[in-house]
């Protein structure tokens, strides 16, 4: 089932990606290593572990942070800019920004996979539970499929539910 909308669901959205991300975050974690690739300012960091990576490039002005627990996260940011990606238990996340934008990506369980572009100001999030595909790229409305995810996207004003 995938729901689309605009502004007359941002209540039911929020109440979802919380219920989402409580789920993500309760989720079992296998033993694996965790990596940490924060990156303030002008800078770059790329960790890998096993069955765990990340990588966090960013400009001056920017902030970029991955963290790959479990799983393979990474964070680009552009000057004036905030990028976030978290990756857990088999799970993939790309974070990109450009300038005055902050998406962030999280994804949590096997095959979960969250893409999320940063290219005009403002906010966006994506989370992805197992086996759900989520990309925001911040020109057009989001999309969910697959298992259970969620998006916001403050740069269309447009989100999508997967409810699996």
């Amino acid at each position: 089932m995938n729901i689309s909308f605009t502004r007359r669901g941002a209540a039911a959205l929020i109440g979802a990606g919380s219920a989402v991300c409580a789920l993500a975050l309760a989720a079992p974690e296998a033993a694996a290593a965790d990596t940490a690739c924060p990156a303030p300012g002008a800078s770059a960091t790329a960790v890998t572990a096993a069955g765990a990576q990340c990588s966090a490039t960013s400009a001056g002005g920017g902030a970029a942070a991955a963290y790959g627990l479990n799983g393979s996260a990474s964070a680009d940011a552009a000057p004036t800019s905030l990028s976030l990606a978290i990756a857990q238990n088999g799970g993939s996340a790309a974070s990109t920004s450009t300038q005055l934008s902050a998406p962030a990506a999280i994804a949590v369980g096997p095959g979960a996979s969250v893409t999320t572009n940063g290219v005009r100001p403002g906010l966006a999030i994506g989370i992805a539970g197992p086996g759900a595909s989520v990309v925001v790229n911040g020109v057009t409305g989001p999309t969910c499929t697959g298992g259970v995810g969620f998006a916001g996207d403050f740069q269309t004003f447009q989100g999508c539910l997967s409810l699996g």
